[in-house]
């Protein structure tokens, strides 16, 4: 396959960025996209040339690291995957493929595709935890959860921080990612007991960083790689009015 490539580049946060276009021949259509981008890479740095940052790290779909938005996609077109499990065969020989990083105030580039997304950690580290001392760990059936709990739970953990939900939102909204994090550990046993300080915090911490807010669109759903359901965003509506009322019953 012969391709044309438009890629943002960008030295840094605080330079301004453009768009420049690259000649890419001979990849296999058995390839994924990050290998087709280490192709390049290889080439600009044989031809003495800075080669193009971007996020990548285990390559099977797990990290949420490679952040692309692809011909208008985040993650590209097709649905249910990363970037890294996008192969060359979604695209035709003489295609002119469009890379940007993504854009929101609350994920600044770093370089090139390369996106500083620490924000998710930060709104993590609020609250998507528990800290409770609850010793060593139990046998599996010693507490008693239900199947469809377990279940719901376990699809909003699958969520792997990409941020893919924020790039699709028309208003840069983290609420899909905020709300996985605290239904995954709303829905079970372990998770009551900071169950209310935990949907206040996170939700303060995702409006310090800047992120937009959700207008229901569904574009977040929609461009997720894992599927992560907009029920969570419902849910986290609950807890949070349910935790600031109760919040004022307590004053």
């Amino acid at each position: 396959m012969n391709l044309t490539l438009k890629v943002w580049r960008q030295k840094n946060t605080n330079t301004e960025g453009n768009f420049e276009n690259y000649d890419v021949k001979g990849i296999s259509e058995d390839m994924s996209f990050l290998e087709m981008f280490d192709v390049l890479n290889e080439r600009l740095i044989n031809d003495g040339q800075e080669p193009i940052a971007f996020d990548h790290d285990c390559r099977e779909g797990i990290c949420g690291m490679c952040s692309m938005y692809i011909n208008g996609s985040p993650h590209g077109p097709n649905r249910g995957v990363t970037t890294c499990q996008l192969h060359m065969r979604s695209f035709k020989s003489g295609d002119t493929i469009t890379v940007e990083p993504w854009r929101a105030s609350a994920f600044p580039v770093i370089k090139d595709l390369t996106v500083n997304r620490s924000s998710f950690d930060r709104i993590i580290s609020a609250g998507g935890f528990v800290s409770v001392n609850t010793g060593n760990a139990q046998d599996a059936n010693a507490l008693p959860i239900a199947k469809e709990k377990a279940d719901e739970a376990f699809a909003a953990a699958a969520c792997i921080g990409c941020g893919a939900c924020v790039a699709a939102c028309k208003n840069a909204s983290a609420m899909l990612f905020t709300s996985a994090k605290i239904s995954q550990l709303a829905l079970l046993p372990q998770g009551q007991a900071e169950r209310e300080m935990r949907a206040e915090k996170m939700v303060a911490q995702m409006d310090i960083e800047g992120f937009g807010a959700c207008t229901n669109t569904g574009a977040c759903e929609a461009e997720c790689p894992k599927g992560i359901s907009l029920e969570n965003i419902a849910r986290m509506n609950r807890e949070y009015f349910g935790a600031v009322l109760s919040s004022k019953e307590h004053e």
